[in-house]
């Protein structure tokens, strides 16, 4: 008999199978936050979550509630976002492609208001959330560096296909996280920023695939 996967199933069910399902599905970025989540002590309920102690009632709106999954989260892709507006910074001064350059103009764009958002929630769920997200947003800067570096180091004449190279990577990483999110994330809201960002990063890769 096939898995019950109705809202209300999924709602009930543990996040750690969430995660491991979501891992199986997406590949190694999903697996490494799946693997992050277990270490920081969010794989079980979020009510059982140290760093957000379950203790105090729940504001009026659901969607206020932060739970660690959805900080973490929050935490991981602002880093990554960050790194991504670093990317397309330099991109924009070293391409000569006008395609690629209205693209991640765009993609300036977009990461930049995401990016006020998620620190906006961030500060809004208040110092446990913070301090449990800052414990991990440090993932990915070593691969985001190596892009960079590689992006500055890149002839004239290769500048248009090292960008298209190290962004594509970039934001596949990012669609990456964001499907592990809407898998075992708890805040529809933080949920539903997810679900745009992996419909927004695949798009983007798929447009940089035909330009290359």
């Amino acid at each position: 008999m096939a898995a019950d996967l109705s809202p209300r199933a999924r709602a009930a069910e543990p996040a750690g199978p969430r995660l491991r399902r979501a891992s199986a599905a997406t590949g190694p970025a999903t697996a490494l936050l799946a693997t992050v989540l277990a270490l920081a002590g969010c794989g079980g309920p979020p009510a059982a979550d140290p760093a957000l102690p379950g203790t105090a009632p729940p504001p009026a709106g659901a969607e206020a509630t932060i739970s660690g999954i959805d900080a973490l989260f929050l935490a991981m892709m602002e880093a990554h976002t960050e790194q991504t507006l670093e990317i397309v910074g330099l991109g924009l001064d070293r391409v000569t492609d006008e395609r690629i350059r209205t693209l991640i103009s765009a993609v300036r764009a977009t990461e930049t208001d995401e990016l006020a958002t998620m620190r906006r929630w961030l500060r809004d769920a208040g110092p446990s959330a913070a301090a449990a997200a800052a414990r991990h947003d440090h993932s990915g800067h070593s691969d985001a560096a190596a892009g960079l570096a590689r992006l500055r180091a890149a002839p004239p004449a290769d500048a248009d296909r090292v960008l298209l190279d190290v962004l594509s990577r970039h934001q596949r990483t990012a669609a990456d996280l964001a499907r592990a999110q809407v898998a075992a994330g708890t805040s529809e809201r933080v949920r539903d920023l997810a679900r745009r960002i992996d419909r927004s990063r695949t798009a983007e890769v798929e447009l940089m695939a035909g330009l290359g």
